[in-house]
């Protein structure tokens, strides 16, 4: 069995610190229930609220929520353990992306869920082109653009985990000291267990930290069960149960998002490989990486589901952990392929409070914000690159702030840039770095 997956028996490592390491599974499987546990709530969040953009209730939406569960669980494994050339062969965690949101619920709303699947489809093909000509493609994205993107990345999650730590937006209770001091319990489990343990409480620190909080909340009346009464055992995802329908209008700005998701990747998966091992990412890890968005985002738009790609709290997590075995991701994403199978499962995870949640998710964003800064950081920075930087941020993050500031743009330009300070960041930072020309003695020090 492990041949099949491309280990050699003899010189297997158990180390989990290890891309090809398998410890055993009484450290394997707690530590991927991590991984699924900070992405899970997030991962059916975007199909719901696109959902009722489009008006999809009822049997409907279990169907899409089942559909989202899964597809990462398939994507992450085909990360994990490539097929051909999809795949990074990375302990990179998929799933149904928030990056996408804005563009998904402005394409729902003018062209229904069956046009916002036919984008979905165009759209992941054309993603996977883009990951077999990466080589080429890669000399757009030094590690000024990427570390760019990944400290945006950062920034734009932290808004995030204070509202899951508050009670998750349009809660009855957002706000309430009761979600706060939960949120902020979980928070400390985490650091403590983090910083002055060892072994298997170190490194299972958010998942143990998640544990605690629930408990304390089911007395305190946060947890309903009823979700997991009224789930089935046992369903099978089902192919095309919306129809797909192909408009223009839709697919184009979903073109230009699988540009966007492309650079969001590679600043992924170089910050898991920077923030894991210490080390740059290859060409091979960064195209297989991106064909696996583009292929599984098609595979998503077959299933009823939405456009999928890394998910940034597991590269944090990575970076916070330094546990880099894919193995351990895989059987995490195991999990997710049971919880698209096994609804009343995937229904027992989604009764997590949002405040348990945004605890241990907030130290994962710090994280990813740290990591952005020592790959911009890793040398020193020049006059050009502090231009670069500056800028892209102050658009990236300044204009999301802003309500009405893009209220006049052309629709087509409110859909692409309208809610994503990432992508905003991302042009910004690839215009400047092909347009600022790098003094002589730039280049000197760089080749140096």
């Amino acid at each position: 069995m492990l041949k099949l997956l491309g280990y050699n028996e003899k010189e297997i490592s158990r180390s989990k610190y290890e891309i090809d390491g398998i410890p055993p599974l009484s450290e394997a499987i707690p530590l991927g229930l991590q991984h699924i546990f900070a992405m899970f709530a997030s991962n059916i969040a975007v199909g719901m609220i696109v959902a009722g953009v489009a008006g999809i209730s009822g049997s409907d939406l279990t169907i899409m929520v089942q559909c989202a569960m899964f597809i990462a669980g398939i994507a992450t494994l085909n990360q994990c353990y490539p097929l051909w050339r999809c795949g990074g062969k990375l302990p990179i965690v998929m799933g149904t992306s928030f990056g996408f949101l804005p563009t998904n619920i402005a394409i729902a709303s003018g062209y229904g869920i069956s046009g916002l699947l036919g984008a979905t489809l165009v759209g992941g093909l054309f993603g996977a082109v883009l990951g077999f000509f990466l080589k080429p493609l890669r000399r757009f994205f030094p590690p000024i653009v990427t570390g760019t993107v990944v400290l945006t990345i950062g920034l734009s999650l932290l808004p995030t985990g204070i509202t899951s730590m508050a009670g998750g937006s349009g809660s009855p209770t957002f706000g309430s000291p009761k979600n706060w001091i939960v949120g902020i319990i979980v928070l400390l489990v985490v650091l403590a267990l983090n910083q002055f343990t060892k072994g298997f409480t170190k490194t299972s620190s958010i998942l143990i930290g998640i544990i605690v909080g629930y408990i304390i909340c089911i007395p305190l009346g946060m947890v309903n069960f009823d979700a997991v009464k009224e789930a089935s055992w046992f369903a099978l995802p089902k192919p095309f149960h919306f129809p797909i329908e192909f408009k223009w209008g839709a697919i184009a700005p979903m073109l230009i998002m699988f540009i966007v998701t492309t650079v969001e990747t590679v600043g992924d998966v170089s910050a898991i490989t920077m923030g894991g091992a210490g080390r740059e990412a290859t060409d091979r890890e960064l195209s297989g990486s991106i064909i696996n968005n583009g292929l599984s985002s098609v595979f998503a738009a077959i299933f009823n589901g939405l456009p999928t790609t890394s998910f940034s709290q597991n590269v944090g997590m990575i970076a916070f952990t330094k546990i880099m075995s894919r193995f351990v991701v895989a059987i995490g994403a195991i999990f997710l392929v049971l919880a698209g199978l096994v609804p009343k499962l995937g229904a027992l995870v989604s009764t997590i409070p949002s405040s348990v949640i945004g605890g241990a998710c907030l130290v994962i964003f710090s994280q990813i914000t740290l990591t952005g800064i020592d790959m911009l950081t890793s040398n020193p920075l020049t006059s050009r690159d502090k231009v670069i930087i500056g800028l892209s941020l102050a658009f990236g993050i300044g204009l999301t702030q802003v309500q009405g500031a893009m209220d006049n743009f052309p629709q087509f330009l409110k859909l692409i840039f309208g809610g994503s300070g990432i992508v905003i960041a991302c042009v910004i930072a690839i215009i400047l770095n092909i347009a600022m020309p790098q003094k002589e003695d730039e280049e000197v020090k760089e080749a140096a």
